[in-house]
């Protein structure tokens, strides 16, 4: 058998092998068709806010962005802060109506405090989304506040501008938008500070002298993070009787309809459907939600064309209608012609539409989309819009190069009720960036100069690399990603009063790689020393624990060494002695 023989029976089981699981990986780590978010609400909880939110309306609006969010896969978090962390409600995924009421519980459960530190609401719900977000996720963090930085004893404005710079920096790499609103009550508020936090991370800053306010602008920021649109419907004055409003679903890709009545007063809801049919509410199609200051219906995948939502509230009261629609729509570029460009040329652009990974056939999505080309030159840095055309077919158009430098080019389609842009691509019109074409060689050329056993085993080796680094990045990335089994079973005990918690259940499967004990404690401030008791899937849906603290942990009655890592199986109980606080959490994995 001679060397290329060798490398061919050696590089082709390798190749065979490594790229199906190559795209499988691929494929994984491809989102849906709709966005899901990972969203940290910091609630600034001080004193204060007793003036300024007389009945906590900044309640009722953060409960009013949980109901908003989809039923199934977002991931909502909660901060409440002062001067330190009041509370808080690590990420946890929306899987039932019974999660989403969890999360409203917890809010209506808040205490407020003295002082206030807008340097801890984002460090904290920064650190929240760095050790809960998916990464398949967009994160977002709100940030709401009512005045100025209050600090207590001991505690300076230049340590907490400090932490604050490092925060917002942390969430810029991160690509996490912060969103602020400031409720300015008493003309203190420094708009300064709330505008710049936003606009180094990507986001919007909003400010209202109302807590009224404050629903619709949580609205507002719901759908602009996901690129959707609050659409008005209707104002109405209550009249004592029910009045019909329209509420058109204009395509078959909505998959929520977030209907929205903002009033002083409860009110009272009838729907029917396009064929006239009385709805249910609540039901497996209507999810319906309600508060002191709003009222929210949740169509689930609503059929196309003209409901009719009834509308009865007190006499008199204004009652705000409007709706928010999630769609499951991309926006996707067709590939530019592999060739070399050059100053002066047209670019022909086309795009399209795609729901569940397939190109959207329905010509009326098309019908009022505007659309254009987002051009940037990447030399001067300026940008420019060139209007597309929107048919049947999809979106098309084209762009003259104008000089010979390089670009950046993507696709951005609005409609009523969202906005969609394509991925950015990159092209170069700059002279001589082309490499020359080889000149061709006389194929009895090749065959006498022949490739040597030296350039083969080269070859070989160079492949060999390649390969063996990709098989190893593949396993780094299976284990980083490596789903749990099971579930844990948590008490704390008080070692002071005895007093123990009730047992918490905290399912494993919404972490991925590991987790930190102290994310299984809600992320608790007292128990920050268990950020480094770290657990990790293992063999045979056993989990390996490791502990980097200098806490003690036992099984059995027995100290267990686990700063190497030790096993645990199902049924395996674990007590750990904290050293921050005289407290003690025991652990139990059942499957």
């Amino acid at each position: 058998m001679n060397i290329k023989q060798l490398g061919l029976r050696i590089i082709l089981p390798l190749l065979v092998a490594w790229l199906p699981l190559q795209a499988a990986s691929v494929q994984a780590a491809t989102p849906a068709g709709d966005v899901r978010m990972d969203a940290v609400l910091s609630v600034d909880v001080s004193t204060s806010m007793n003036e300024s939110d007389v009945n906590k309306v900044s309640f009722e609006a953060v409960k009013l962005f949980v109901d908003m969010a989809s039923v199934k896969g977002d991931k909502i978090g909660v901060v409440a802060y002062t001067d330190r962390i009041m509370r808080e409600k690590a990420l946890l995924e929306m899987k039932t109506a019974a999660d989403k009421q969890s999360l409203k519980t917890f809010i209506d459960q808040l205490d407020r405090g003295p002082y206030t530190d807008l340097a801890v609401g984002v460090s904290e719900a920064v650190k929240v989304l760095e050790n809960g977000a998916d990464p398949a996720h967009t994160p977002v963090v709100v940030l709401l506040t009512d005045g100025n930085n209050s600090l207590p004893a001991g505690r300076t404005q230049e340590q907490s501008d400090k932490e604050l710079a490092s925060a917002v920096e942390k969430a810029k790499a991160g690509g996490i938008p912060v969103y602020t609103i400031g409720l300015n009550a008493d003309g203190q508020l420094n708009k300064t500070v709330l505008e710049r936090i936003a606009s180094d991370t990507g986001a919007k800053s909003f400010v209202t002298s109302s807590a009224e306010d404050l629903p619709g602008i949580l609205s507002e920021i719901y759908a602009r993070h996901l690129n959707l649109k609050v659409v008005p419907v209707q104002e109405l004055t209550a009249n004592g009787a029910f009045q019909e409003v329209s509420i058109d679903i204009p395509n078959a890709s909505v998959r929520e309809a977030n209907i929205s009545l903002m009033s002083g007063s409860p009110v009272e809801v009838k729907l029917a459907d396009p064929q006239g049919a009385a709805v249910a509410i609540p039901s497996d199609k209507v999810v319906y939600t309600s508060s002191k200051a709003y009222t929210l219906l949740k169509i689930v995948q609503p059929g196309q064309g003209s409901w009719k939502l009834q509308v009865k509230g007190l006499p008199k009261d204004k009652i705000k209608i409007s709706l928010v629609y999630n769609y499951d729509l991309k926006l996707q570029m067709e590939p530019l012609p592999s060739k070399t460009w050059k100053r002066g040329e047209d670019v022909a652009v086309a795009a399209y539409l795609e729901s569940g990974g397939q190109k959207v056939g329905d010509a009326g999505l098309y019908k009022n989309l505007k659309a254009a080309l987002v051009v940037k030159d990447l030399q001067t840095g300026k940008s420019e819009e060139i209007p597309l055309a929107s048919g049947a077919q999809g979106i098309s158009g084209s762009y003259k190069l104008p000089d010979s430098h390089e670009y950046e080019l993507k696709v951005r389609a609005e409609d009523a009720g969202y906005v969609r842009e394509t991925e950015p691509v990159k092209l170069s019109a700059v002279s001589g960036s082309a490499p020359a074409p080889s000149p061709p060689v006389q194929a009895g050329e090749a065959a006498k100069k022949g490739m040597g056993a030296g350039a083969w085993a080269a070859i070989l080796a160079g492949v060999l690399v390649v390969a063996a680094a990709a098989l190893y990045g593949l396993a780094m990335w299976r284990k980083a990603n490596k789903g749990f089994v099971g579930q844990v079973v948590i008490e704390v005990r008080d070692e002071d009063t005895g007093e123990r918690t009730p047992p918490q259940y905290r399912k494993l499967n919404a972490f991925k790689g590991k987790v930190t004990l102290h994310q299984l404690l809600q992320l608790a401030p007292e128990f920050a020393e268990t950020r480094d008791i770290v657990f990790r899937p293992s063999a045979g849906d056993s989990l390996l624990l490791q502990n980097g603290t200098a806490c003690v942990i036992e099984k059995g009655g027995r100290v267990l060494e686990a700063a190497q890592g030790k096993e645990l199986r199902a049924g395996d109980r674990i007590r750990i002695m904290l050293g921050g606080v005289h407290r003690s959490v025991t652990l139990e994995y059942i499957k």
